[in-house]
């Protein structure tokens, strides 16, 4: 009788100990999502989607990033690797790599192929540029790879980031309405993975099209339906409401989907899908779905941050997010799963907007900018020594330089004191700078953080706060301002108290804190600063 007892009470503290962690993470993206947007729109938001996460978990009301370019790619790397762009290698969505002496695109890998009904481009990805681990890795190796890890997204880089280098499955949206991948991660797609796309699940929000969500009168946190500050999607007559998505879809393809929120429904669709089919929390080794929704950033770039679109893009992801979590809540159960929501960047006021109510910014075109660097290289020094500008970067010919007998510090310190006579340009940094800085320049020190000297550039410029290097409609990012770096940042669900903090916080604190939270190893690049709110229980 006394063994018996021993064994049941050594079941009990087994089971306890599997317990210690969540049976499933949920890792959730809302591509260019700025803190402003749960404020703003808060009073039209449903009591279940963003509001149950904020009511009932914890809240980072001042979230930043900490470095710069602020882009999509670098973002998602940031999250989930915990580490800056100078340490995981992801500098931009596609950049200028000294080093090779060609543009690299952040996934790009030319040694594996599409699986899936995508085209040859769409699949030739992976996460071999990314040179730190990231929280899923490390889920990966701390469950002796029994844990299973899928990231998915419409963008390539929204899934393979997240997922990491030892992920199960990445999947992202083709034009063709495909869920895709690439042969990093399996010969074929998965079963169910081509029954869903079978079903062409994209076409009824196609023949629906897209009007506004609710009435006309919702909608007076945004400007007026027609703005000049709006651009038009796929050639619309005006940027107005409704809009004839059919219409876009046959003179296009399936990828109109994209800039509609439709795209974040159909990604919430794939998610469900995915738990259900990959069986994710069903045990007690802990699982890791990565979802992010990118559909907020087409529209926002296209329309901006005050259109009615983006509005009521955000209106339908509230919902669609309240949706979600009733499922997960039925699947997983409502204490199995952790679940944290952030973004990967935030987003610009357009400058006209701001110029029209008397704010002196205005938007540069990149390619006027090229082209002035140019003019003045060749009036300067006989030739052009511009190799490339993209990203903020400067790259200079270093073999034309030689070849003319010129100095290149003297050939820097000509382009920066050009480039400082111009009224965007805030500051300009040489990589003698950046490599030396001392940490006492503030903004010095995002541009430190955001730099690989193997693939950034000879000269880093700063823009003025306020000024875009993009068309004058609709916005961007990029910047190291707080308009650019002021996510959200809430924790929900296992082992989460209710709460909120207006310290200011660090993005890559989020990878850290989920490591201890989990008990398990720090991504290998982290500073392993944590959120300490979220772990105490």
């Amino acid at each position: 009788m006394k063994k018996l007892i021993l064994f049941f009470a050594f079941i009990s503290i087994a089971n306890v100990y599997a317990q210690e962690r969540p049976k499933l993470v949920i890792g959730i993206v809302v591509d260019q999502m700025k803190m402003e947007y749960l404020y703003r729109f808060s009073d039209d938001f449903t009591s279940n989607g963003f509001k149950r996460l904020m009511n009932n978990g914890y809240t980072f009301q001042n979230m930043h990033y900490n470095y710069m370019p602020t882009y999509t790619a670098p973002g998602h790397a940031s999250i989930y690797t915990g580490a800056t762009p100078s340490i995981h290698g992801i500098v931009g969505n596609e950049w200028f790599s000294r080093t090779l002496g060609k543009e690299v695109y952040c996934t790009d890998d030319a040694s594996v192929k599409t699986i899936g009904n995508g085209t040859k481009e769409e699949g030739e990805m992976s996460p071999k540029n990314l040179q730190s681990t990231t929280i899923t890795d490390e889920l990966r190796l701390a469950t002796n790879f029994k844990g299973k890890v899928i990231g998915l997204s419409i963008k390539d880089r929204g899934a393979i980031l997240p997922a990491g280098h030892f992920a199960n499955w990445a999947f992202w949206y083709s034009k063709t309405g495909d869920f895709v991948s690439s042969t990093f991660y399996g010969e074929k797609l998965p079963d169910w993975v081509t029954k869903f796309n079978s079903e062409k699940r994209y076409m009824p929000y196609i023949n629906k099209g897209w009007d506004l969500y609710k009435s006309k009168d919702t909608y007076n946190e945004s400007l007026a339906d027609d703005n000049p500050y709006e651009g038009k999607l796929y050639n619309s007559a005006a940027p107005v409401f409704p809009y004839n998505l059919k219409e876009m879809y046959a003179k296009n393809d399936a990828g109109v989907l994209r800039s509609t929120p439709f795209g974040n429904d159909l990604v919430a669709e794939f998610a469900m899908k995915a738990i259900e089919m990959e069986e994710l929390g069903k045990d007690n080794v802990t699982d890791f779905l990565a979802v992010s929704f990118s559909s907020t950033d087409y529209i926002g770039h296209l329309l901006g941050p005050r259109s009615m679109e983006l509005q009521d893009t955000y209106l339908r992801l509230d919902q669609t997010i309240a949706d979600f979590l009733v499922y997960l809540d039925k699947k997983v159960g409502k204490d199995n799963y952790l679940l944290f929501l952030t973004a990967d960047h935030a987003g610009a006021e357009n400058v006209n907007f701001l110029k029209d109510n008397k704010y002196g910014v205005r938007s540069v075109s990149p390619r006027d900018i090229r082209t002035n660097l140019k003019d003045f290289s060749v009036k300067t020094f006989g030739a052009d020594l511009i190799l490339n500008y993209s990203s903020f970067n400067l790259f200079f010919n270093k073999e034309t330089i030689k070849n003319k007998n010129l100095d290149l510090s003297t050939v820097k310190a000509a382009f920066k004191s050009y480039l400082m006579s111009q009224d965007y340009v805030k500051k300009v940094y040489t990589e003698e700078e950046i490599l030396n800085s001392t940490g006492n320049d503030y903004f010095l020190n995002f541009v430190v953080k955001g730099y690989d000297v193997t693939q950034n550039g000879d000269l880093v410029i700063l823009d003025k706060p306020g000024y875009i290097e993009y068309s004058g409609t609709g916005t961007s990012h990029g910047t190291p301002y707080s308009y650019d770096t002021h996510v959200p940042a809430i924790f929900y669900g296992w082992h989460i108290k209710k709460g909120e903090s207006y310290h200011k916080k660090n993005i890559t604190e989020i990878a850290p804190t989920l490591a201890q939270k989990l008990k398990i190893t720090f991504p290998n690049g982290t500073e392993a600063n944590v959120l300490e709110e979220v772990l105490k229980d």
